[in-house]
């Protein structure tokens, strides 16, 4: 199984312009993908660097057909005129069957010094060739790190959560109450906001009390002693800090023995990320 996982900035390169058809490319060109995991994606935004004007949702979701899109939408606010809707978050594609879908309001603190939005992660259960697989994408906060600290607790919870329902699952049930997986191996991935030195990334690897699969950094397990590359704004230029690492994919320690491969695509100049590839067998 292929997952490629992006920060596409809405679209905007770093030229400026807002390319969704160059996003779906470059990822394309990365990998014959099975599961697309984007950040930042946006709806009636004309306003944004470059615009985003459109619904993104849609546009990517026509851009692969026969992949099932899920969105998980963080920001949603009244639009410029009656019954309209500006909106944000991320967005996952998946050309296997995706069978139990849950979306997860991260910890929003209030703290008026800083700027912050909504955060949500998306957890998507898919019937793979590994079994049952759970994949959650997010987007951490970028300025505070309290709120960054609270929403990988929650994070953290809910790996606990998700496998103790693996490993007890629901009678069979009708209606709402029908039971369907969640998986217990899972894949995080996604813009996380912190860089690999901080306490915050080490507080997401930190071991669970109660044996819970804990959460392992699958450049750190497939590249022992090597650095992470920047993931964010590697082709910028000059800016206000040097580029770094903020983009990661983490997998259950129960999933870790399957991961293969993973890369980071250095070329693409389409977002001011760089897109990341994992592979799992």
């Amino acid at each position: 199984m292929k997952l490629v996982t992006w920060n596409i900035q809405w679209g905007r390169g770093t030229d400026g312009r807002v390319d969704l058809r160059r996003i779906v490319d470059d990822a394309r060109a990365l990998a014959d993908f099975d599961v697309l995991c984007l950040q930042e994606v946006a709806d009636g935004w004309p306003a944004l660097p470059g615009g985003a004007p459109g619904n993104q949702f849609r546009e990517l979701a026509l851009a692969l057909p026969g992949f099932t899109a899920v969105e998980g939408v963080a920001v949603d606010v009244p639009g410029p005129t009656a019954g309209t809707r500006r909106r944000f978050g991320n967005l996952l594609l998946s050309r296997l069957p995706v069978l139990q879908v849950l979306r997860h309001h991260l910890p929003w603190p209030a703290d008026a010094t800083v700027p912050s939005m909504p955060r949500v992660a998306v957890e998507a259960t898919l019937r793979t060739p590994l079994g049952a697989l759970r994949v959650m994408t997010t987007h951490l906060e970028y300025y505070a790190q309290e709120h960054r600290v609270a929403q990988i607790k929650r994070l953290r919870q809910l790996q606990r959560e998700a496998v103790r329902h693996a490993r007890q699952p629901r009678p069979a049930g009708e209606g709402p109450f029908l039971s369907q997986p969640r998986g217990g191996p899972a894949l995080l991935v996604g813009d996380m906001n912190f860089k690999p030195d901080s306490p915050e990334h080490a507080r997401m690897v930190s071991p669970f009390p109660d044996g819970t699969p804990a959460w392992v950094d699958a450049w750190t397990l497939l590249h022992a002693g090597q650095p992470h590359p920047a993931t964010f704004a590697p082709h910028e230029g000059a800016s206000p800090e040097a580029p770094y690492c903020c983009d990661y994919v983490f997998a259950g320690a129960d999933l870790a023995p399957r991961l293969r491969t993973l890369r980071v695509d250095a070329r693409t100049t389409a977002s001011d990320h760089q897109p990341l590839l994992v592979e799992l067998g």
